[in-house]
């Protein structure tokens, strides 16, 4: 995994929007009918806090976090292009917003994955995430994933 970048940069980053239209397909796919309530929830206008990780200069996974309460960042649109996975790259993305998130004075990382990203949540609870109740519009959906983790000392 030689020259990773990972570069800070917000939601008009063209990189970001690319990355973001593969993830939506590959979504799409996965969550079937349920796509689009879920997508409802996923723009990408006006987020602030986006990090492009770039292998040899080319786009190769991202990560957003946005706030979610006063304490607390929403992790968003993490996505590894697939000829990129199982490199750690996006565990480095991961690590990245979580700093980020802490700079900002949050003390905590919130996110929604799915039962159908297995993947997903593995790398979630390989980063120390626990699983908790759905929040807000994932309450009650049977394939929501919520999940938390104190930012402390990043």
């Amino acid at each position: 995994m030689n020259n990773l970048a990972l570069v800070r940069t917000d939601s008009d980053n063209t990189d970001f929007r690319q990355l973001v239209a593969l993830l939506d397909k590959d979504l799409a796919i996965r969550d079937g009918d349920e796509h689009a309530f879920y997508a409802q929830f996923n723009k990408v206008d006006a987020i602030k806090e986006v990090v492009v990780a770039y292998q040899n200069e080319i786009p190769v996974a991202c990560g957003a976090i946005k706030p979610f309460s006063v304490s607390a960042a929403e992790v968003k649109r993490m996505f590894v292009h697939p000829d990129y996975r199982k490199q750690g790259i996006a565990a480095k993305v991961l690590s990245e917003l979580e700093t980020w998130a802490a700079e900002l004075n949050y003390s905590e990382c919130v996110l929604e994955t799915g039962k159908k990203q297995p993947e997903a949540i593995a790398l979630y609870q390989k980063a120390g995430y626990q699983i908790i109740d759905n929040y807000g519009q994932y309450v009650g959906v049977e394939n929501s994933v919520c999940m938390s983790k104190t930012l402390i000392d990043i």
